[in-house]
């Protein structure tokens, strides 16, 4: 096949607004995840590693305590390539249990602790796991799954609080769950369940050596199943390790001197890889917390000095308007950085409006093992995400024939380095699917629709799956959202396609209006905002208003609860 426009990205346009000093290629050690943890839990022994609602545990005690799980585990049974599922809240136990598992070469599969029974039943019998560490709070929802597990360690929340906030085990964990009911004694005590302290306490820090190579799976993460079933994406140690190096060459933050506020949910890749991997490997003070209260997140970052700051967009739109952002001195912070969603205009412009900082908008999915496209820090491009990390490369094509579009045209992204995945767990359809070969190499079909400048500078636009069939033509839903939410009166709003026989589909729009506009804003308002806005094709048939819409739990609209509602 023959890619007329295939120079024009080869040339790697974007090379030129590298920060100084980082080259198109970066050198990438082939080791394990456990050998570059012991590297540095060694070389950070004495620094303090996590900070869990003020209790500290250094790089050294983290070091044993991870040592002894995975002894734990392998008395258990557990070995080489065994699956290991986490459905943990955020605490150090899902760090401990992470590493523990990893050590003796099994695989890490990490489940929400937003899934219902079915979604959890789905993701374990889909990897074949059976063993589990699981938050005892959500231990039903486990056993409603009926699913035959060897092994279930439990863990409470309280088990690493300081003593005097062990009461306050409920309060902190405020708006995770609305029935927070504890398993009994007897619940606790049946066959095959086993404690994560009393583990702890009983195996010395003597795990086996196992032999792992860098191709070797070291995590199975599983996507959100936007369209369908969630898929198992396969990421090798290598993937991991890749991930990490190449996107740390873009952020000045130094090793063994930040302090970073963890507060996504771990068991996201964009945790996953920042949080879990990336500050622990670089000898990162982490301050975990299991809610994102934003009291608790503003308090600690006052308190420890935070000087890295990421999260979703659905963060900063609560922070830019929150009466105690302003006692953060933003400035002061190295990096301060958006991710898992698209970043609106609106938010990061009235971002820079309260605090005086722009945010660094970053580009990444589950199947690059986190980022693979970022702003660098001074030469943001405002709209868009940025450009691609050293190593790799990245292009636009047509979605259905698979050529390369010209700069400015819209298609769909797709992506090539040594942190994109092999391919899916036991889905060997969805695999051939979504990695093509062009001209020898192997890209990663996103799903994204985006365009790319003459800088090398790209902007998304939409998922291709959201895109709204309307009489032949193919709407953005995105683009309709960020045309709606620019009205004073909206809060939030979420765009989707309702079927039609007659025109393909209809546009329906959910809005969540701010609390003084409610019952003051009407279809009418909406309908006509659109029409000076948008094309006619664009305009919304159909709006609803609601108290609150649909979220992931790293705070995206969810498309996919609209359209089955």
């Amino acid at each position: 096949m023959e890619n007329k426009n295939k120079s024009k990205y080869f040339e790697k346009p974007w090379l030129k607004f590298y920060p100084e000093g980082i080259p198109a290629e970066v050198e990438i050690p082939v080791r394990s995840i456990p050998q570059a943890f012991d590297e540095a839990t060694e070389k950070w022994k004495n620094k303090t590693a996590l900070i869990f609602y003020g209790a500290e545990i250094s790089y050294s005690q983290l070091r044993d305590e991870v040592y002894r799980f995975a002894t734990a585990l392998h008395n258990l049974g557990v070995k080489k390539g065994d699956r290991v599922a986490l459905l943990l809240l955020n605490s150090p136990q899902f760090i401990i249990a992470y590493y523990g598992a990893l050590k003796l070469g099994a695989i890490v599969t990490s489940v929400s602790p937003v899934y219902v029974s079915s979604e959890v039943k789905y993701q374990l019998e889909n990897s074949g796991t059976e063993t589990m560490v699981c938050q005892d709070i959500l231990y039903d929802i486990v056993e409603r799954t009926g699913v035959e597990l060897h092994n279930v360690i439990l863990t409470s929340i309280n088990e690493y609080l300081p003593r005097f906030k062990k009461v306050m085990g409920k309060s902190i964990l405020r708006g995770v769950y609305k029935k927070m009911e504890m398993p009994t004694t007897e619940i606790l005590r049946k066959e095959g369940l086993y404690q994560f302290q009393e583990l702890i306490k009983k195996y010395p820090p003597n795990p086996p050596e196992v032999e792992i190579n860098a191709e070797d799976i070291a995590v199975l993460p599983y996507t959100t199943g936007t369209t369908g079933l969630s898929k198992g994406v396969i990421l090798s140690h290598y993937n991991m390790l890749a991930g990490e190096y190449i996107s740390n060459t873009f952020w000045p933050l130094e090793e063994g001197k930040e302090v970073q506020l963890a507060y996504l949910p771990f068991y996201h890749i964009f945790a996953l890889a920042f949080i879990v991997l990336g500050a622990i490997l670089r000898g990162y003070t982490t301050i975990i917390f299991t809610t994102p209260d934003p009291d608790d997140i503003l308090s600690a970052a006052l308190k420890y000095r935070a000087s890295v700051f990421m999260g979703a967009p659905a963060m900063y739109e609560i922070l830019r308007d929150y009466e105690k952002t302003d006692r953060i001195d933003w400035k002061r912070y190295k990096y301060v950085a958006s991710g898992a969603d698209a970043l609106l205009e609106d938010t990061a412009a009235g971002w820079k409006e309260r605090t005086g900082v722009e945010l660094y908008n970053a580009w990444g999915m589950t199947e690059i093992s986190g980022p693979g496209i970022c702003n660098p820090v001074g030469r943001i491009k405002r709209g868009t995400f940025g450009i691609p990390l050293p190593n790799t490369s990245a292009a636009v094509i047509d979605p259905d024939t698979n050529e390369f579009l010209p700069v400015g045209e819209i298609g769909e992204l797709i992506y090539n380095g040594p942190q994109v995945t092999k391919g899916y767990w036991k889905n060997p359809e969805e695999s051939k699917k979504d990695l093509i070969e062009i001209d020898g190499d192997i890209w990663l079909k996103t799903g994204d629709l985006v365009t790319m400048d003459a800088e090398g500078y790209f902007t998304f636009y939409d998922r291709r799956r959201d895109r709204i069939k309307y009489k032949g033509y193919r709407i953005s839903a995105r683009e309709i959202e960020d045309v709606i939410a620019l009205h004073p009166k909206v809060k939030e709003v979420g765009v989707i396609g309702i079927p039609d026989a007659k025109v393909g589909e209809q546009i329906k729009a959910v809005v969540v209006p701010h609390i003084e506009a409610r019952g003051k804003l009407s279809e009418e308002d909406i309908i006509n905002w659109c029409e000076k806005n948008l094309a006619h094709i664009k305009v919304p048939k159909i709006v609803e208003f609601r108290g609150e819409i649909p979220k992931t739990d790293v705070g995206k609209v969810s498309r996919r609860e609209l359209r089955e509602e």
